[in-house]
């Protein structure tokens, strides 16, 4: 790849699904990707026996910044039996993998809901108010929940 190469991002999805499926069947969990029109889970998991089952939320970024973008719906759309991955591609380190950081989604919902009201009371660069979008962000830059697959609880 050539220096700071871009991935479209509808493929980057896509792509981080299958490397998230092929992470979990690595790890022995039964893992299908789900079609695109199911709400709110790009992959069904569960254990090997069938006895667990949980919801996958996939959101993939194509670089090594530890920040991806979700919607507003990511705040209100929560279990205990869904879970994000949040996928760092790496596509411009041809020598490393993707990076997996794994989040209960009641853990991100908090997260956005707290960051985006942070930033709608912070003044802007010209001192003006911050207009509200639809739009968040989850961040993770101390890694915390980099490869915590133990977190799935399978």
């Amino acid at each position: 790849m050539t220096a700071k190469q871009k991935i479209n991002t509808v493929l980057a999805g896509v792509v981080g699904e299958y490397f998230v499926a092929a992470e979990l069947s690595k790890k022995g969990y039964i893992a299908s990707i789900t079609l695109r029109n199911t709400k709110g889970v790009d992959i069904l998991c569960s254990n090997p026996e069938a006895t667990k089952t949980i919801g996958i939320q996939v959101k993939t970024n194509s670089d090594s910044n530890r920040s991806w973008i979700l919607n507003k719906k990511a705040e209100d759309y929560f279990t205990d039996k869904l879970f994000y991955v949040f996928v760092n591609l790496n596509i411009n380190d041809n020598e490393k993998h993707p990076d997996f950081s794994i989040v209960p989604s009641k853990i991100v919902a908090k997260y956005c809901k707290e960051s985006h009201s942070n930033w709608l009371n912070t003044p802007g660069k010209n001192g003006q108010q911050h207009k509200d979008s639809s739009m968040r962000k989850f961040d993770d830059p101390k890694e915390y929940y980099l490869n915590r697959w133990k977190l799935l609880r399978l």
